[in-house]
C-alpha cells in the first residue's frame, strides 16, 4: 500500500515535540539542572504545539509551516546545549570585527601636480 504526501505542518509538529522531549531527557540525564524559566519554556511550548499545532500566534515570527518561531527555536538549541554540557551553551560565538589594513590611497590618486 503506497502512502499519500506526508503533512508538512504535521511533520513540523512532531519533529518540535521529538526535539522538545529530547531536550528535557537530555538534561535529565546529564543532571543539569534547568532554571525555573527554561523548564517552564519547554513545558508550555509543548503544550502549545500539542493544542494549537504550533507554539506562536502571530504569523510574522515563524514561517507558515513551523511549529517553533525563530526565537524559541533558537531558545530550545541553547537549552539543548546547556543540558548536553556545552561550552557556548550562552549563545553563539561573535564574529571578530573590521580590522584596519593601514591606510590606503585616497581615489583617484596623489598625482603630483
Amino acid at each position: 500500500m503506497k502512502r499519500g504526501p506526508a503533512d508538512p505542518r504535521e511533520a513540523a509538529k512532531r519533529a518540535a515535540l521529538n526535539a522538545l522531549r529530547r531536550t528535557r531527557r537530555k538534561a535529565d540525564r546529564s543532571g543539569v539542572d534547568l532554571s525555573e524559566w527554561e523548564g517552564e519554556f519547554l513545558g508550555s511550548v509543548e503544550t502549545r504545539i500539542q493544542t494549537y499545532g504550533r507554539a506562536f500566534g502571530d504569523p510574522e515570527k515563524g514561517a507558515p509551516g513551523q511549529a517553533l518561531s525563530a526565537l524559541q527555536h533558537r531558545k530550545l538549541k541553547e537549552i539543548a546545549a546547556k543540558a548536553a554540557g556545552k561550552s557556548d551553551a550562552a549563545g553563539p560565538k561573535r564574529r571578530p570585527g573590521f580590522r584596519s589594513r593601514g591606510r590606503r590611497p585616497a581615489p583617484g590618486g596623489d598625482a603630483a601636480d
